[in-house]
């Protein structure tokens, strides 16, 4: 039986990778800082403790580690975001090189919007722009961290993640929600472009990573076909049966952002993300298309 080791692993993604990975048969042991089921251990992200122990002889280790972007980006919470993403990342990093037997794998969360906004060109791993502003550049900090440490017999992926749609967590109830309250039009002009991944799909693709051992270094999670706001929004309310949904221009949206405690960043920036490592090497989707992908989460 194979051992996966998901550190950060109490939060929707988490629970994704863990529930797939069960199914499969694998053992899977969660770092957390509150321990609740019998396979949670307890670490605090930043110190080596007992828990390197899980470390010995495990297949891979996922990190997931890391505070929210979805929060208003206050001094306090920038330092948050990047500190839980670096501090975790070093430990780990340390606490590989303490193991006799070190995890064959390591995957480490990085983010599709490490790209530049982009309306056109499309963002490959090898040819995509990366930018300059907060978010970019703690992706940017997140994937220097991971690759600085030297781990010679582990094999290092990092996850250049977009948005993930699941049944229970992630982007798709918020969403969910606005369209039944009537409020799901396009959001800005609705021509961004939004890179989305099914949680299947994701859990897939990270196993498909996994059990490739050529494949190391940055691939994104992202469908091949970025659907556009616009047609995101109008497939939820077909799907949902809702005949109308009200838009949301720049400035009702940045209104709103303040109100709930957000960025609109996180629904204007036109992420064009391909997934073309994973493409070449011959991963197959199984929701590769925006609507049936809606079906198969809001309707089984």
């Amino acid at each position: 039986m194979k051992t996966i080791i998901i550190a950060g692993g109490s939060g929707f993604l988490g629970k994704v990778l863990e529930d797939y990975f069960i199914k499969k048969r694998y053992s899977v042991k969660i770092l957390t800082r509150k321990p609740k089921k019998e396979n949670d251990i307890y670490w605090n992200t930043k110190d080596i403790g007992k828990w390197v122990d899980v470390l010995e002889n495990a297949d891979a280790l996922i990190n997931l580690t890391g505070k929210s972007v979805d929060c208003r980006y206050t001094e306090k919470n920038k330092k948050l975001i990047y500190d839980s993403r670096i501090d975790s990342t070093h430990v780990l990093g340390l606490a590989i090189n303490l193991c006799e037997n070190p995890p064959k794998a390591w995957i480490n969360s990085s983010t599709a919007t490490i790209y530049k906004h982009s309306l056109h060109k499309e963002m490959t791993e090898e040819n995509g722009e990366i930018g300059n502003d907060f978010s970019m550049n703690i992706a940017k900090s997140w994937e220097k961290a991971f690759f600085s440490v030297i781990n010679p017999k582990t094999r290092k992926i990092a996850l250049r993640t977009s948005i993930v749609l699941g049944k229970n967590g992630g982007a798709l109830v918020p969403l969910k929600r606005l369209t039944k309250f009537g409020l799901g039009g396009k959001q800005g002009n609705g021509n961004q472009k939004v890179s989305w991944i099914h949680e299947f799909d994701f859990a897939n693709a990270v196993e498909f990573i996994l059990n490739t051992e050529t494949l190391q270094g940055k691939f994104n999670l992202s469908v091949p076909n970025p659907t556009t706001n616009s047609v995101l929004m109008k497939s939820l309310r077909k799907i949902l049966k809702v005949p109308f949904g009200l838009s949301h221009p720049k400035p009702i949206l940045e209104f709103g952002a303040k109100l709930i405690g957000t960025e609109t960043e996180l629904v204007l920036k036109s992420r064009n993300v391909i997934p073309k490592r994973l493409i070449d090497n011959g991963f197959k989707f199984k929701h590769p298309k925006i609507e049936n992908a809606l079906h198969d989460l809001l309707t089984n």
